[in-house]
């Protein structure tokens, strides 16, 4: 993800507007313009970060179902949805992906590491992450997809869901960013921790509801389970590259969305 310019400077508390102006206007390439940089306008931008997440999941689902439906193939349906996210994001997340694979890769001290995650290029450990990370999540949402057209659709909504409320999660306090620019620095420790478990809480009962939808109470079991385990696995990212990088910056962020997105689609795959 493309790093800015830290908020500063003291601000009045944010509309839900601002929220959610902070929100799309970081998140997504979509066409809404920001009126406030600031750490008030962070936190609720952060905390909203799951909604960007549901509209982004909707228009993959909405994508990969109508293919579907239109006789495409369960593989055409899930490279469309994978397609989706990256549009909407204009890569940014997978950009996030690979910088941040290549500085853990590189072996070199935190300093130097974020240098490399900074450089315009691609390393091989970016481009092996890329590659490995992409080619599961087709492999995941086509073998759902081949199942039923609401499987592979409630896995797309789960997995967008879920990878933006782990940068709710990640945006807490006590998670320091690792220079002091950048979007790590305008986000870090905005979200109050009870706000960022609320948010995680809500997550995980809209997926619960999803999956009950179509496959009743296991449904409902089956599509929490997957969004605890997901927001596991993206804590854990989270954790490695905070101890590798001692903080977390832009490129961060799209590392732990993209980590927690697959995780979510495996394990609903794995059903």
């Amino acid at each position: 993800m493309n790093d800015a310019a830290a908020p500063s400077g003291p601000s009045p508390s944010p509309t839900l507007g601002d929220a959610m102006r902070f929100t799309f206007g970081t998140l997504t390439v979509l066409p809404v313009r920001l009126r406030r940089w600031d750490r008030p306008a962070a936190r609720g931008g952060m905390l909203c970060a799951p909604v960007a997440g549901l509209v982004i999941g909707l228009a993959s689902a909405a994508l990969g179902t109508l293919l579907l439906l239109l006789g495409s193939g369960p593989l055409l349906a899930a490279v469309a949805t994978a397609a989706v996210p990256a549009v909407l994001t204009r890569g940014l997340h997978l950009d996030g992906l690979a910088d941040t694979a290549d500085g853990l890769g590189s072996g070199k001290p935190a300093e130097d590491a974020l240098r490399i995650m900074k450089q315009s290029d691609i390393g091989p450990f970016g481009v092996i992450t890329l590659l490995f990370t992409l080619l599961a999540q087709v492999a995941a949402l086509a073998q759902l997809y081949g199942r039923s057209w609401a499987d592979g659709a409630t896995a797309a909504v789960v997995a967008a869901v879920t990878a933006r409320c782990a940068l709710t999660l990640a945006a807490r306090p006590g998670v320091p960013p690792a220079r002091p620019g950048g979007l790590g620095a305008a986000v870090a420790g905005t979200v109050p921790l009870p706000a960022a478990a609320t948010a995680a809480a809500v997550v995980v009962a809209l997926s619960a509801a999803l999956g009950s939808t179509h496959s009743g109470g296991y449904g409902a079991l089956h599509t929490a389970l997957a969004a605890l385990l997901a927001l596991a696995v993206g804590e854990t990212a989270l954790r490695r590259c905070r101890h590798r990088f001692g903080g977390i910056t832009g490129d961060v962020f799209g590392a732990v969305a993209e980590t927690t997105g697959l995780a979510a689609v495996v394990v609903l795959a794995l059903g």
